[in-house]
């Protein structure tokens, strides 16, 4: 091999490397996709307004109804987020509120009014990852788990989607092993989450049904998270989802559990 053929190929690799970085194709860093996945998830335009209805279906395929309206508020981009559900149907959890205040440096602050009992429940930390209104979601479902709460390492890539597995920092908070995340290149949605349990066996799935862009945002329209341990499933579908509406602050207090913001319920 001739000497200049040589240091060609010493130097192919960073030719490569100098290549894909001419031409956007940088890997991207675990922490990187960690962040554009939760504002994809979490955070698209600054405020949000969405009609929503669950259905919980258990192993005996009973089904049970939940129809509510969810606003959003951003403080900050991927930071300190406000959330008010407001449920209307059926009739025994019609007017029950759930608020989240979030934060991104402590744990977040959430209320639930049962109106029944005309009653004001505070949601400690250690129920987030309790059923929310008796569905297979959880309160911590609704908002988001903060990502510094897991340690996170990208484990697969192919064409369509990076895998990432997510360990949680302090085990004792919550009731997974670890879980892992088909996370969409293009949108940087999940469109797989699957949880595990001490023997490794995948006990929870939350999965993406449906994806629509509205107002140029890609939009969850529809997922379904199934309990693999009791074969009980619900379906979330969004109905009339839309962005920088311009909520008050004023919406997300605790005046609004008794007394919710009626003028932001109906589409606008």
């Amino acid at each position: 091999m001739s000497m200049v053929k040589y240091i060609l190929v010493l130097l192919m690799p960073l030719l490569m490397v100098l290549q894909a970085q001419a031409a956007g194709d940088e890997p991207l860093s675990v922490d990187k996709i960690v962040s554009k996945a939760n504002k994809a998830s979490y955070y698209a335009g600054d405020d949000g307004r969405s009609d929503a209805r669950m259905i919980i279906v258990d192993k005996d395929d009973n089904k049970q109804l939940r129809q509510f309206v969810i606003l959003r508020k951003d403080k900050v981009d991927e930071g300190d987020q406000d959330f008010l559900v407001v449920f209307s149907r059926p009739s025994d959890v019609r007017g029950t509120v759930f608020l989240v205040n979030k934060h991104v440096d402590r744990d977040d602050d959430r209320w639930l009014y049962l109106p029944g009992l005309d009653l004001v429940k505070r949601i400690s930390a250690g129920d987030k990852r309790t059923s929310f209104v008796g569905s297979d979601f959880f309160y911590e479902d609704v908002s988001g788990r903060n990502p510094e709460l897991d340690t996170h390492e990208l484990i697969e890539e192919n064409d369509d989607a990076y895998i990432l597995k997510s360990m949680p920092k302090n085990k004792e908070n919550v009731e997974f092993s670890y879980y892992q995340s088909s996370i969409n290149k293009e949108t940087f949605l999940p469109m797989v989450v699957e949880y595990f349990n001490d023997k490794g066996e995948v006990y929870r799935r939350m999965e993406v049904v449906e994806v629509e862009e509205v107002e140029g945002i890609p939009t969850v329209m529809k997922s379904k998270i199934s309990n693999l341990e009791t074969g009980s499933e619900t379906f979330m579908q969004f109905r009339r989802p839309a962005y920088n509406v311009g909520i008050p602050e004023s919406v997300f207090t605790s005046r609004s559990l008794r007394n919710p913001p009626r003028e932001w319920l109906e589409a606008q």
